[in-house]
């Protein structure tokens, strides 16, 4: 008689690269694949690896209407505090609105809902407006600007 534990089940070796949530990068199919993983997991070192060395972000500051921007370290520390403080993130990719033959410039737009605790939801929609680099093959954000209602 045997048993099977529930705890340890066997390694699925049909998964292949196709089954994966996580894409290799190669393709802006696959920044805006982890974009979303990274967000759904919130996995502070799958969002880092989709963010280049010079990484801008830009946003809107409409009560002093300013725009402000920071760099790779404060996005990722943001980002991390985000992913904290926040019990679930849902982010749903949209219609590209536009994008630069190359794909090195693309706008799209998205909604994103924020759970805090469930008497504080945040719903965001808007679009971003990312400019993508190609390095070694892979493919990573070098600026954002927000275009959000937030």
């Amino acid at each position: 008689m045997s048993c099977v534990n529930p705890f340890a089940p066997e390694l699925d070796t049909e998964l292949n690269s196709s089954g994966s949530l996580i894409s290799d990068q190669t393709s802006v199919d696959g920044v805006f694949q982890n974009f979303q993983y990274a967000y759904t997991f919130k996995d502070t070192t799958i969002y880092g690896n989709l963010l280049s060395n010079e990484f801008i972000f830009t946003y809107r500051d409409y009560d002093q209407g300013v725009d402000i921007s920071w760099g790779r370290e404060e996005e990722m520390k943001v980002t991390d505090g985000l992913f904290r403080n926040s019990q679930k993130l849902d982010l749903v990719w949209n219609n590209i609105v536009a994008i630069t033959s190359d794909s090195t410039n693309i706008i799209r737009s998205f909604n994103l809902t924020i759970t805090f605790n469930p008497t504080d939801i945040i719903f965001v929609d808007g679009r971003v407006n990312l400019s993508l680099e190609k390095k070694e093959g892979i493919w990573k954000i070098s600026k954002w600007i927000d275009e959000s209602n937030f």
